[in-house]
């Protein structure tokens, strides 16, 4: 009974969440520690999703969270004061620089010493994952205030020795600094040196000493000089929010390039996935003939100092079949599309047990870099309109669409093989069977644990809590994961065969994930790391099932 009240409060409070900032990004604008700020904290806290581990805990600064969000947010952006979220609006054609977060694609700039505007072309998932990153990191910063500032104002000695640190002009005493800072932090010595070494790591980034010292000093000067902190939204951005403005752009560009072709009457084969495996897969062993295995190949370049082979790689590519659409509309989706004919005659058959001979075209292959949640449905929805040439409509010739992305995985482990059967909406009833032409067995046997089962699709992993996930996987919805993207796809795929009728009924559907993290163990969120090499053996051999099926066709 107990697990039950947890689980109807925690999809109570991330209701709530969703109701406040879609009302504050109506409203256009919020201070985080203003009232609308404090409500939504006190909300998220209530949730206390398992991504930022500590955060309820009212005194300890919560670190490896706190990375995983400053991957995802600008560069300097805890030295700001007022943050603003907007639409492209000419900022791209300005001499600001562009700072591109290392592990999100959206561009963002630095007005001035006090103002971060963050480019958002990626629909609502995007808003809402900045915000709940934003909301995690002015909690975390009153932490780290009510640690140096005692009931009556005044500065701690540990605060007021760390400013010196930061500050100082000869090279100071490290170990002194991390004790000063593990005890504004709430945290020991050792969790907070392991922390320093670790954003360390992060090249040209701030140290943490910095980091907390931003966060921690604007906080100060809110409560003690008033000067408050504002998270807005632009004009240009809530008017076009959901209106498939990006999407419209980027889906013209792949279609203007296959009229340009005289390619709109091939089968067209559409893949969701990353930049690197269908690239390596087809034409990897030409640059490399003495390689082995495919999983040999993909760990080398993968390899930081392989520039050159990845370089040589797709040298190969361009000559012999492949084309980049490097994307301009702000979707920040780029494609690879892909002459299968001409790769298979360049490439063989080394990994693929395809025939290579015979006169039937074996078609193109579109990769389409991952969207971001319900912006899948926005780019797929209009690239199965009809081209329109001369005022006339012509259907694409679409033979199948294939998602293969990574998901956070309920009955498994991190680098286990998801085949899905079904995707539901977080939080609604709605539901989208489909006939999956992947199915489990035929990863078996490959030393990789492989699950099938229905998915969950989610407006954002950030926000999932223990509880709700329980509910997923043990209730009748019988849930083997959750990710961002799998329904919005169903959705614009549905829409197009059954209902606008504008591609192929029968039009096969492949779906298969990798699980990049497991949001039921503490250690293995996503906020505990990447796969790294052991993602490779299973974004590879989905590959190479994915391209087998499509040229067997």
């Amino acid at each position: 009974m107990e697990t039950k009240i947890r689980t109807r409060e925690s999809r109570a409070a991330i209701e709530r969440l969703y109701i406040t900032m879609r009302h504050l990004f109506i409203r256009g604008s919020y201070k985080p520690l203003g009232v609308s700020g404090e409500e939504l904290t006190k909300t998220f806290i209530t949730l206390n999703p398992e991504i930022y581990g500590s955060m309820s805990d009212p005194y300890r600064v919560e670190l490896s969270a706190m990375k995983y969000v400053l991957d995802r947010l600008p560069k300097g952006i805890e030295r700001c004061r007022f943050i603003r979220l907007i639409a492209r609006e000419g900022f791209e054609q300005s001499d600001y620089e562009v700072i591109v977060p290392s592990k999100r694609r959206r561009n963002c700039y630095r007005i001035d010493e006090d103002s971060m505007y963050i480019e958002v072309t990626r629909g609502r998932s995007d808003i809402y994952d900045i915000l709940t990153h934003l909301t995690f990191l002015f909690n975390e910063s009153k932490k780290i205030m009510q640690n140096s500032v005692d009931s009556k104002g005044n500065i701690s000695n540990d605060w007021t020795n760390l400013k010196e640190f930061i500050h100082s002009d000869e090279t100071p005493d490290r170990k002194q600094g991390i004790t000063y800072l593990s005890n504004v932090l709430g945290r020991t010595y050792r969790e907070t040196k392991l922390a320093v070494d670790d954003f360390d790591s992060r090249k040209g980034e701030p140290s943490l000493f910095e980091i907390i010292y931003w966060l921690g000093q604007l906080t100060i000067q809110e409560h003690t000089q008033n000067m408050s902190r504002e998270i807005s939204f632009s004009q240009k951005l809530r008017e076009i929010i959901g209106h498939h403005v990006y999407g419209e752009k980027w889906s013209n560009h792949v279609k203007k390039f296959l009229v340009q072709k005289e390619w709109i009457n091939r089968p067209v084969h559409i893949v969701s996935a990353n930049m690197h495996s269908f690239l390596n897969t087809l034409y990897g062993h030409v640059v490399e003939p003495d390689i082995q295995s495919l999983d040999e190949l993909a760990i080398k370049t993968s390899q930081a100092a392989s520039d050159k082979l990845r370089n040589n790689i797709e040298k190969i590519a361009l000559q012999n079949g492949m084309y980049i659409l490097k994307d301009s509309s702000g979707a920040n989706i780029n494609v690879q599309v892909f002459d299968l004919d001409k790769a298979l005659n360049v490439s063989g058959s080394k990994w693929l047990h395809v025939n290579k001979k015979g006169t039937d075209d074996k078609g193109l292959l579109l990769v389409m870099d991952y969207a971001f949640g319900e912006q899948a449905y926005e780019c797929i929805d209009e690239l199965l309109k009809p081209v329109v040439i001369n005022g006339k409509k012509t259907p694409l010739n679409i033979e199948s669409i294939s998602v293969m992305g990574k998901a956070g995985i309920l009955k498994g482990d991190k680098g286990d093989i998801i085949v899905p059967d079904a995707h539901v909406f977080e939080g609604t009833g709605d539901n989208y069977p489909f006939e999956n032409s992947f199915h489990a067995e035929e990863f078996r046997g490959n030393d990789l644990n492989v699950v099938e089962g229905n998915m969950i699709t989610v407006l954002g992993t950030s926000l999932q809590n223990k509880d709700v996930l329980i509910h997923f996987m043990n209730s009748s919805w019988n849930a083997v994961g959750i990710e961002m993207e799998g329904a919005h796809y169903q959705k614009a795929i549905q829409a197009a065969t059954k209902v606008r009728k504008s591609i192929n009924e029968k039009v096969k559907v492949f779906y298969a994930y990798y699980a990049s993290d497991n949001p039921l163990q503490t250690k293995t969120t996503l906020a505990s790391g990447g796969l790294g090499e052991e993602g490779i053996k299973p974004t590879y051999l989905i590959t190479l099932k994915l391209l087998e099926k499509i040229m067997a066709g």
